[in-house]
């Protein structure tokens, strides 16, 4: 949860959290995570991965494979996907087709990881 109160992964990377009209004084960081640097760490870009799934195979199966070939996944249509960001899960969702002319993907999270029950549900609504 960020000092607003918001629990979703967009508001917690979101650049439109209220701002003071004036800035704090010094010493109003002192006792706070948050400080002067802060607008300047979220533009740092962060690696987001969808794992569909996973397989293990052996050395001479994965040697077999060609153009073509199916590999299965651990995982059935209809389950849940993680969302990582730099390699640590925070999230869970669903495949959704996002445009059907291109056929580009996307995922509806519908859990955030540590989060309380709910606060998918809520950042949805917003």
């Amino acid at each position: 949860m960020n000092r607003y109160g918001d629990t979703s992964i967009s508001a917690a990377l979101s650049n439109d959290a209220p701002r003071p009209s004036e800035p704090p004084a010094r010493e109003a960081y002192a006792s706070s995570a948050e400080g002067p640097g802060l607008d300047l760490i979220k533009r740092i870009p962060v690696s987001v991965q969808v794992v569909l799934g996973s397989a293990t195979m052996t050395v001479a199966e994965l040697m077999q494979l060609g153009r073509g070939s199916v590999v299965m996944l651990d995982r059935g249509v209809g389950e849940p996907v993680e969302v990582l960001v730099n390699g640590r899960v925070v999230a869970r969702g669903e495949v959704v087709v996002v445009e059907e002319q291109t056929s580009r993907l996307g995922v509806s999270l519908t859990e955030i990881v540590g989060a309380p029950a709910g606060a998918a549900a809520a950042s949805r609504t917003r």
